[in-house]
């Protein structure tokens, strides 16, 4: 089980790193974005440290409070919880 939570927390980090790095790269295109609403669904079903990383990585939505503050916070939160539910697995 402690091998399918930490292939869950890559997994779904590297989305929400990949994520960052698409928008940003429609950004400067000017194409059609990712919805701010699919940023935060991958961020809060687990990958909110990797879409941290991609934020600051790809300086991608570092001027929006609500993803500035929001990110870390929830990113801290959820590695806590990586650890405490790993305690329980091995």
């Amino acid at each position: 089980m402690l091998t399918m939570l930490i292939g869950y927390a890559l997994f779904i980090n590297l989305a929400g790193l990949a994520m960052m790095f698409l928008d940003k790269q429609k950004a400067k295109r000017g194409s059609y974005r990712i919805p701010e609403v699919d940023l935060w669904e991958i961020a809060l079903i687990g990958g909110a440290l990797g879409a941290t990383l991609g934020m600051e990585l790809f300086r991608h939505k570092t001027k929006h409070s609500r993803f500035k503050f929001g990110f870390p916070l929830l990113a801290v939160l959820q590695v806590v919880g990586y650890f405490y539910i790993a305690s329980f697995l091995g």
